[in-house]
């Protein structure tokens, strides 16, 4: 197996945050991000960039963090108990992206890699992220291109890579307590080490890249469509999504918290308004019952 090199993951992640927060600053047009950067009292920290209330982007968050300590985590050690006992570092970019329009969909992206030492032993590394589409009024042609450009990143790596990935993220990102996907998917991955470092990292670097190639073109296709209160109303009713996925089943979300990480930047994927109601259910026949019926179900949109 190749040697692990921690500062050619780093120096990448760091690059990459740079990139999509200068594409997606161009695509809003607006003031641009605000950087916070923040140290963890424990070992490590990171930097934060925030935008709110952009012209496209009502809020968007990209996160870089690099974090470590003696000792992990029950998160961590519950289905992995060989790491008892070994220090760690962990680091990865994630962003969440909450558009005004209700025709732009939400997206979310994060890479990252995890590291766990002892004397005398081997390490246990492995990379982890991928991305995935949240649309509240979702266009065939939008989303066939995501997942197109997701299985060409997937294309030099394997021709079983792509559906195993996609495959992945559709069980991943499930609400079970509703019995529903979050959105039309993507790919997501964990725990890959199988491949060597090289090419592992070389995966990573190609999914965070491609993230922004997929969703760039679907905001300016999308973020200057008519839309008025129903559009906003049912944006804000389908983002209680997206909150009750974060805190129940994410599991960056509960590593972040149980490793005493920065709340801010772990929070910052949240929306900055939402809605619950109760026992609602969509028109038969409306746009919004085309989510639920077309969008909303596992399909080969490749």
């Amino acid at each position: 197996m190749s040697k692990v090199d921690i500062d050619a993951v780093k120096t990448y992640l760091l690059k990459l945050q740079d990139d999509i927060c200068e594409q997606l600053a161009e695509e809003d047009g607006g003031k641009g991000f605000v950087e916070d950067s923040w140290q963890r009292e424990q070992g490590g920290g990171g930097r934060s960039r925030v935008m709110a209330d952009g012209k496209v982007f009502e809020s968007a968050g990209i996160n870089f963090s690099h974090v470590f300590g003696g000792t992990l985590p029950a998160s961590a050690t519950a289905h992995r108990p060989e790491l008892a006992g070994r220090s760690f570092q962990a680091m990865g970019v994630s962003l969440v992206i909450h558009p005004h329009n209700p025709y732009v969909p939400t997206s979310h992206a994060n890479v990252r890699f995890f590291i766990a030492e002892k004397e005398g032993a081997d390490p246990v590394w492995w990379f982890g992220g991928g991305f995935d589409l949240t649309p509240y009024y979702a266009f065939e042609e939008d989303v066939r291109y995501w997942h197109e450009t997701a299985r060409q990143t997937c294309a030099p790596f394997g021709v079983e890579v792509y559906a195993r990935y996609k495959q992945w993220c559709d069980e991943y990102f499930y609400l079970r307590h509703r019995n529903e996907p979050r959105g039309v998917g993507g790919l997501f991955f964990d725990d890959l080490n199988e491949w060597g470092f090289e090419k592992s990292l070389a995966f990573m670097q190609a999914v965070g890249s491609s993230y922004i190639d997929a969703y760039r073109p679907i905001v300016a296709r999308r973020k200057d469509s008519d839309y008025g209160e129903r559009e906003r109303d049912f944006q804000l009713y389908r983002r209680g999504r997206y909150v009750e996925f974060n805190l129940v089943y994410d599991r960056g979300t509960l590593f972040g918290l149980q490793t005493g990480g920065r709340t801010e930047s772990i929070l910052m994927s949240m929306p900055p308004l939402v809605k619950w109601r109760y026992n609602w259910q969509p028109e038969p026949g409306s746009a919004e019952a085309e989510l639920y019926e077309k969008y909303l179900q596992p399909r080969d949109w490749a």
